[in-house]
């Protein structure tokens, strides 16, 4: 056909020759680059056989991880790797590593692995702050869908603040909701912002199929920052406590407490011991007086343990927090000092 004027959005002369639109451009050599950075996670189980003296190594998942430093540090999904007798970590370059794993959090969904891979083979992503992130910024998710080779899948961020449960029935604060194609195989691999920088790690699909719902979950990297941080140091998570042991929520309800959370014990030279929190007590008659009543910490309201799980984490052993309570009925608030805790 006849040649079409380009009018006034004519493009730079390389992005023309190229025959790609700016924005185009840009991304294919962000997913060039981020690329080297995102590896195939392959969590093998050893199957035995009964009746020979065999054993051979079957692949029993399939998931996707990021490189954290120049140490050999890898990021991905617990639940990727849970399981696992072995596990290889898979570069773009067709080179594949046995991974050790350094430590894991499944609260979190989160597990850190360490490969012994020549410093200057390894790119670490960088990484952007999750507290200025903006609804409707780009995001893009690269991974290892299906199985299949690295792909790249661009959205927006749909949501912020987003909570969904971990393995372990924690929920997981503060997650990025997106549109951008989060697959099984992608689980673990990075979210990144339009300038290839670390925004979450890519961990939930909320449709019961294995097909993409259209929403996805990713871990912001505030959280993935502090937990990664822990794992490599200590191989677990220290959270801060406030030295008490508390009744469940199902427990709670049975004593007739709808919201907050009850204190059953208070441990012997404990932050809560020496800020005088109380625990239940056995009367003279054989009846029990109600414990206090955790209602908020700081300024988060505490409906239950999850409430005051997630409110604790904000700080770390050594801060102190006011602890707000019901005694007998009335509120009271209390100064405690947190201690740590693994």
């Amino acid at each position: 056909g006849g040649r079409v004027d380009p009018g006034p959005f004519a493009l730079p002369v390389a992005a023309a020759q190229s025959g790609l639109r700016p924005e185009e451009e840009h991304l294919v050599k962000l997913f060039e680059k981020a690329s080297r950075s995102v590896v195939f996670i392959t969590n093998a189980a050893i199957k035995r056989s009964i009746f020979l003296d065999t054993s051979r190594e079957v692949a029993q998942g399939i998931g996707s991880g990021f490189v954290w430093d120049k140490k050999g540090h890898i990021v991905t999904n617990y639940h990727v790797i849970a399981g696992a007798d072995s596990i290889i970590v898979g570069f773009d370059s067709k080179t594949s590593y046995r991974a050790r794993v350094v430590g894991v959090t499944a609260d979190k969904d989160l597990a850190v692995l360490k490969i012994d891979a020549p410093a200057q083979g390894l790119y670490p992503l960088s990484i952007r702050r999750s507290d200025n992130l903006k609804v409707g910024m780009m995001a893009l998710a690269i991974g290892n869908p299906f199985g299949l080779d690295r792909s790249l899948s661009k959205g927006i961020i749909s949501a912020l603040g987003r909570e969904f449960r971990s393995l372990t029935g924690r929920t997981i604060t503060g997650a990025i909701q997106t549109d951008a194609a989060i697959n099984p195989g992608n689980s673990g691999g990075p979210l990144l912002d339009s300038g290839g920088r670390l925004i979450g790690v890519n961990t939930k699909i909320t449709s019961g199929s294995r097909s993409n719902s259209g929403v996805g979950f990713a871990i912001p990297v505030n959280t993935v920052n502090r937990v990664v941080g822990q794992l490599i140091r200590f191989g677990k998570v220290k959270r801060p406590a406030l030295g008490i042991y508390n009744f469940s929520d199902e427990q709670a309800r049975y004593l007739d407490v709808e919201k907050g959370v009850v204190i059953r014990n208070v441990a012997k030279n404990s932050g809560a011991e020496r800020a005088g929190l109380r625990g239940i007590k056995e009367l003279r008659n054989g009846r029990i007086s109600l414990g206090d009543v955790i209602i908020a910490v700081a300024t988060e309201v505490v409906d239950d343990t999850d409430d005051l799980l997630n409110a604790l984490e904000k700080f770390k052993g050594g801060d102190k927090v006011k602890v707000k309570i019901l005694r007998d009925g009335k509120e009271k608030t209390l100064t405690v000092q947190l201690q740590e805790i693994e």
